[in-house]
């Protein structure tokens, strides 16, 4: 980051804090119309633990993440839930990305190496599927998970370890 244009810092946080705050703003004014609902963000392992070589990617994480704890005290009396899931890399997201940025987050690294990187550093050694998200994102957003608000579900196969 000695090197990193502010800019090019602030954009992946500006851009994520647009969107997550446009998008929970609209759903937020149907679900207190109704008065329930759930709002479910995406994080990612960068939310808690800093890795190198990925500029302001930490900070947008951890800065989604208080976004929804202050969406959750906000629309918590109107029965409206806030929560997320925090992902490793997913490894068909970043198939995806890297093929389009490659120098995002990678450093020097080829797609396969960066893969099998992120795996080591977790204590399942995979990353998190697709489908991996899709069943916590339906168990969160279910009744199931009704007493749940202003918090986060762990997927990261442990690479983030929860106290």
């Amino acid at each position: 980051m000695v090197e990193m244009a502010f800019d090019d810092f602030a954009r992946p946080i500006t851009t994520a804090m647009r969107a997550q705050f446009l998008t929970a703003r609209a759903a937020a004014r149907h679900m207190v119309k109704q008065g329930s609902g759930v709002i479910l963000a995406i994080t990612a392992t960068t939310a808690r633990n800093a890795i190198p070589n990925v500029g302001g990617t930490g900070v947008t994480f951890d800065a989604i993440e208080s976004l929804c704890r202050q969406w959750a005290c906000e629309l918590g009396p109107q029965g409206i839930r806030v929560v997320w899931l925090q992902t490793t890399g997913i490894s068909e997201a970043i198939s995806r990305t890297v093929d389009r940025f490659p120098d995002y987050g990678s450093g020097s690294m080829t797609r396969e190496e960066l893969i099998a990187w992120l795996q080591r550093e977790t204590m399942l050694n995979r990353l998190t599927s697709l489908a991996d998200v899709a069943s916590a994102a339906a168990f969160m957003a279910s009744d199931r998970a009704g007493a749940m608000t202003a918090s986060g579900a762990n997927i990261t196969c442990g690479s983030v370890p929860t106290r």
